[in-house]
């Protein structure tokens, strides 16, 4: 049984058999009661079989007529991916473009990735992109559903949703420690508690610090993470929860921008990786708070209602170094630098109520789904520079020798930002259809209202939008084992930009088409999915070339086709062997757009491989051993208008490796070993600038669970 993985609160369970009664049925009395008790298990590896991010109904995710993978709890052990970047650099399609330290965007299919929820309720990231060190200590798994997310989203892209699924209280007291020690002075301490007050109150607790600094030189990071779950039974068909989480990311010592990446004389550069443009002064400060109230009630064993109420809040203070300019090859002189204060404060209330069943038509059974959502996310935000000093514009020693020590600026000049109220009402239904033997129509549709009002760095970002988001698709079962699907799916962006008789342009609709085939193998102990898509915006904003002298207030735009995406991805997660699982992803795709040098084509790998393993060794079973890789083919962008110089950074694969040894059912050692051939690459080509990703390094992590 060394390949089931006991849950953390194991279940047990006592069963009473009576012997059988004899004809005097007084006798049975006198009976001795035999009692056996039987203890329950799950299997915990890399095999989930279910998804709740792309519908509410509750679908395994061979039932799911779109690709979908999800990173386990077991997976986030194994490799120690503390991160949301870490965690999501193993999956299927996902290309996490660390732009910087501290701010982050993520693609796939060639679109930029905005829809993030946490249980399924959600709004696009604020300008597209995640600032700080995330982590993922309070969270079970993180699903993946890829492609368009027409009836949980609707707005942002066509590319994917990611939903974490947050830990909560299970049925026992449990109580975990994680320690870790590892390259870079990388400390953390970790606790993860469960605890059944009485029948109608649980809870669970996760407590976390983590320290540590870099191989970039003057960069360290201190997070904190506070996640507190109370949990109420209050009758068989009632429960109400509240929870809270706190995460604090102080980083020091972060860069603003990145590397240049070529001379004047158009050759590459090639610093060396621990190279950071930062002054001794910089950080970065990112407090997040979320708080969560839900309610769930069964009318009767199939029907449900569930509420949840969310709010969320992020408050950053940043003083921030920028360089910009071109080096000299010879003499590395030729860069510039400006300082500036950042300040971002933004909050989300989120809202969703729905109802969802089974009911029966024409002899069949069927689930239908209805709700209502309402989100409104505001932030203001502000930037502030120093022209009088001159500190904030000093010229650069050559990079080489940078050791970032220039006076800290006084930040009182030219202040500029954003204040911006989004506002989203909608209303969903979703219904599955079982019209015949082994066919499942999924059909249904999303109503979204979206209202922007307010300015940001003197664009005026008012606009009022509404659309109607339609879904699709069908599953049915070739044989017990094999399903084949299809489905289609928009989503929707609205736009602040006019065309030529100074009308708002319609937004952009994002289409997704997809058709696949998935396997339920190995007496469903592993999922395997082999996905055609084929995606496209329309109606993109585009500069209309005859206004394009005029200033930036008065230049007009059309609507264009934008984007478009064509591939195949395959997906497989699960047990191929006794104590044997793995998680593997290929994504293959090409990407058009309508910009005449292809730049997003350019610089986004159309070629991904992810591939994790670990193995339970048969003849010393306290030791597993498993190994981690992601592979990207070359990417390249244009640095120069006239497309004469070019940033190249070629195909590279970065390999992990793991073990852990158990020395008692209670306390085990795993040791990872990150990037083991030391390999040197550029993290993202996504904008003009960039820095290079971690060299080899190791970590160790000592748990005890009671």
């Amino acid at each position: 049984m060394k390949n089931m993985k006991l849950c953390p609160l194991a279940v047990a369970i006592t069963m009473s058999l009576s012997p059988l009664a004899y004809a005097n049925e007084t006798e049975t009395k006198d009976a001795d009661i035999e009692k056996i008790t039987v203890v329950g298990s799950y299997i915990e590896g890399y095999n989930a079989h279910q998804a709740s991010g792309a519908s509410r109904l509750d679908l395994d995710i061979v039932d799911i007529p779109q690709s979908v993978s999800v990173i386990t709890s077991a997976q986030l052990d194994d490799f120690q991916l503390h991160d949301i970047n870490s965690a999501l650099d193993t999956a299927t399609g996902i290309n996490v473009e660390r732009i910087e330290t501290d701010r982050t965007y993520y693609t796939a299919r060639g679109f930029d990735v905005t829809n993030f929820q946490i249980d399924g309720v959600g709004l696009p990231l604020t300008n597209g992109n995640n600032h700080a060190d995330e982590d993922t200590a309070i969270y079970e798994r993180i699903e993946v559903i890829r492609g368009a997310n027409g009836l949980m989203t609707g707005v942002g892209n066509p590319s994917a949703t990611v939903n974490f699924i947050r830990k909560r209280p299970t049925a026992f007291n449990a109580f975990n420690v994680n320690a870790s020690y590892g390259s870079w002075n990388n400390k953390r301490l970790e606790a993860d508690a469960n605890l059944v007050i009485n029948d109608t109150f649980s809870a669970r607790v996760v407590l976390l610090n983590q320290k540590k600094e870099s191989y970039l030189d003057r960069y360290e990071t201190d997070k904190n993470v506070a996640y507190a779950f109370l949990e109420a039974n209050l009758s068989d068909n009632t429960s109400l929860s509240l929870s809270h989480s706190f995460i604090s990311s102080d980083a020091k010592g972060n860069n603003w921008g990145a590397l240049p990446l070529f001379y004047t004389d158009g050759t590459p550069t090639n610093y060396d990786v621990s190279t950071n443009t930062s002054a001794d002064w910089s950080n970065w400060k990112v407090v997040k708070n979320n708080t969560v109230l839900e309610l769930s009630h069964y009318f009767t064993d199939n029907w449900r209602l569930r509420a949840t109420y969310s709010y969320k809040t992020t408050d950053e203070d940043t003083e921030l170094f920028y360089v910009y300019g071109t080096p000299d090859k010879a003499t590395e002189l030729g860069l510039f630098g400006y300082a500036s204060e950042y300040d971002l404060d933004d909050n989300h209330h989120m809202a969703d109520v729905y109802v969802d069943g089974d009911f029966e038509l024409f002899g069949n059974t069927h689930q239908l789904v209805f709700g209502v959502n309402y989100a409104k996310m505001s932030y203001e935000d502000t930037s502030l520079y120093d022209y009088q000093t001159g500190n904030g514009f000093p010229v650069m020693p050559p990079l080489p020798e940078w050791d970032g020590n220039t006076p800290k600026p006084t930040f009182t000049d030219g202040l500029t930002g954003s204040d911006v109220t989004q506002t989203q009402k909608s209303a969903y239904f979703t219904g599955r259809f079982n019209l015949f033997e082994g066919f499942h129509l999924i059909a249904g549709g999303r109503f979204n209202s979206w209202d922007v009002e307010g300015e940001s760095y003197g664009v005026n970002e008012t606009a009022d939008d509404a659309k109607f988001i339609p879904y699709i698709g069908g599953v049915y079962e070739i044989t017990e084992q094999f399903s084949a699907y299809a489905s289609y799916t928009e989503t929707f962006t609205s736009q602040t930009e006019k065309d030529i008789n100074d009308r708002t342009l319609e937004p952009v609709t994002g289409e997704s088409a997809e058709v696949g085939i998935k396997g339920s193998l190995f007496n469903d102990r592993l999922i395997a999915t082999l996905a055609y898509f084929d995606v496209k915006q329309t109606n993109l904003a585009t500069l209309d070339p005859s206004t394009a002298p005029l200033p930036p207030e008065e230049q007009r735009y059309y609507g264009s086709d934008g984007v478009k995406s064509k591939g195949f991805e395959v997906d497989v997660a699960g047990e191929i062997y006794h104590g044997w699982n793995v998680s593997l992803g290929y994504t293959d795709f090409d990407i058009t757009t309508n910009d005449l040098t292809n730049q997003v084509a350019n610089y986004t790998p159309s070629k991904l491989f992810k591939f994790g393993t670990t193995y339970e060794l048969p003849f010393l079973e306290q030791l597993t051993i498993g190994a981690n890789m992601r592979w990207q083919d070359d990417i390249f962008r244009y640095q120069t208008p006239d497309l004469a110089v070019v940033t190249t950074q070629d195909a590279y694969a970065i390999v992990d490796l793991m073990a852990r040894y158990e020395f008692t059912d209670n306390i085990q050692l795993t040791v990872n070993a990150n990037n083991v051939t030391d390999e040197k690459y550029l993290t993202s080509l996504y904008w003009a600038q960039g820095f290079y990703g971690a060299p080899a390094n190791y970590n160790a992590t000592l748990s005890w669970k009671m």
